[in-house]
């Protein structure tokens, strides 16, 4: 296993929640000496500073300044959460067995659920003396499963079945008695009484890299976990320049971006306009000199239903980077931002893939476009080539994952300037 693949191998398999995906992002960040900021507390930046934020536990967002006057921001943004189900409250189900009540977080394919352990991890509101902190938990063990029904009892389980959620989907967590230790080990856990709490399922099945030569790997929540760590290693190892790189992961595109620590939310247009004014500059202007890379993940060519795809538009595992069209723009790229970005993957030696939905198949959305409502400057869609999107196992490409490391990391290190007529030069 190469060394990006077993970095990416470690994040992954520790990124059981949200919460414990944006604690390793900020773990890497302050090991790289960047400073941390808070919303409510005044800013005081110098150049040649890092500084990196959170909001909710589950978005962060990092920027270093040039040591000379800053000429725009280079931007990327991608996001830690992934279909999955939460847990409800008052979520003990009691009877003959205990079960945990759940609903389904995003657009999960369901079957791959069942059959397999779970746990439970994410974050808990507990009391102290202080008052009420946040606690992240991880019961990090064989905790729970949810079965499925007999063929028996079923006939028709192999012609296409209908999940039902409120039945279907519930997890069984032990015997009649299970209720009361759940929640005694859950404040175990967290070190207090919990107040509130923040819990989703997991599958235990960490990443596993295989195929013929080991060119294939498979892991729960590659989208967009995969983005948001090689947009970070090339944030962190990218070169001088006279932009700002900044660095934002957000939280909740799985159901549209509308929190308070999503992309729809303010957290990105508020750093910046804090930076600008610590800075003494204009905001506008700096917007105006400004590009933003949007990072999530792509659907490859099927191996068993390549007629599903765009026949010219199909990217491969292994492919190298996909940059993503969409007339309606679900995705933001138009043909400046593609060449900007593909000149990028020049400089990078990176190999550059195109997606585009077939006509008559719809196709979903990411963050680019909610992005632009907040901050409104020159967008691409990127991502990497992926199988089974929105499993809670998916699978991608071994080499992809140093393509778009290696492409961030040019990215992050361009000099990027407006022309006369609207244009850009990068450098």
């Amino acid at each position: 296993m190469d060394k990006n693949m077993k970095a990416l191998a470690q994040f992954l398999n520790s990124a059981h929640s949200v919460y414990h995906a944006t604690a390793a992002l900020e773990a890497e960040l302050r090991k790289a000496g960047y400073t941390r900021l808070q919303e409510d507390k005044a800013w005081e930046l110098v150049p040649g500073g890092k500084y990196y934020l959170t909001r909710g536990g589950s978005a962060v967002l990092a920027f270093r300044l040039p040591k000379a006057a800053p000429e725009g921001f280079l931007i990327s943004a991608s996001h830690t959460d992934r279909p999955c189900f939460k847990v409800k409250e008052n979520g003990i189900l009691a009877g003959a067995y205990t079960r945990l009540a759940v609903e389904k977080y995003g657009g999960a394919i369901i079957s791959p659920w069942l059959d397999r352990p779970l746990s439970v991890a994410g974050r808990v509101t507990v009391e102290t003396e202080e008052g009420v902190e946040n606690r992240l938990v991880d019961f990090d063990r064989d905790l729970l499963l949810i079965p499925n029904v007999a063929v028996h009892m079923n006939r028709k389980i192999n012609e296409g079945y209908a999940w039902n959620l409120a039945v279907d989907t519930i997890p069984l967590l032990g015997g009649k008695d299970a209720g009361d230790k759940f929640w005694k080990e859950l404040e175990k856990l967290a070190g207090g009484k919990v107040l509130g709490h923040d819990l989703y399922l997991y599958v235990r099945q960490e990443t596993s890299v295989w195929g013929l030569e080991e060119e294939f790997f498979s892991a729960p929540a590659i989208d967009d976990l995969e983005c948001a760590w090689a947009c970070t290693q090339g944030f962190l190892n990218a070169g001088e320049t006279p932009n700002v790189p900044v660095l934002a992961v957000f939280d909740s595109e799985e159901v549209g971006s509308g929190s308070y620590q999503g992309a729809a939310a303010d957290f990105m247009e508020s750093a910046l306009a804090r930076i600008c004014r610590e800075l003494n500059l204009e905001e506008s202007c700096q917007k105006a000199k400004s590009f933003l890379v949007s990072a999530d993940n792509g659907h490859a060519l099927h191996p068993n239903h390549p007629e599903l795809s765009d026949g010219n538009n199909a990217p491969v595992l292994n492919g190298g980077v996909v940059i993503k069209f969409n007339a309606n723009q679900k995705y933001t790229t138009d043909g400046q931002s593609a060449a900007i970005f593909r000149k990028v993957c020049r400089k990078a030696d990176v190999p550059v893939q195109t997606y585009c939905n077939r006509a008559d198949i719809a196709g979903g959305s990411t963050l680019g476009n909610i992005s632009l409502r907040q901050v409104a400057v020159p967008s691409v869609d990127i991502g990497l080539a992926q199988l089974a999107m929105h499993s809670c196992y998916e699978t991608a490409g071994v080499q992809d994952v140093t393509y778009l490391q290696k492409a961030m990391t040019a990215y992050y290190g361009i000099t990027l300037k407006v022309t006369e007529n609207g244009g850009f030069t990068v450098k």
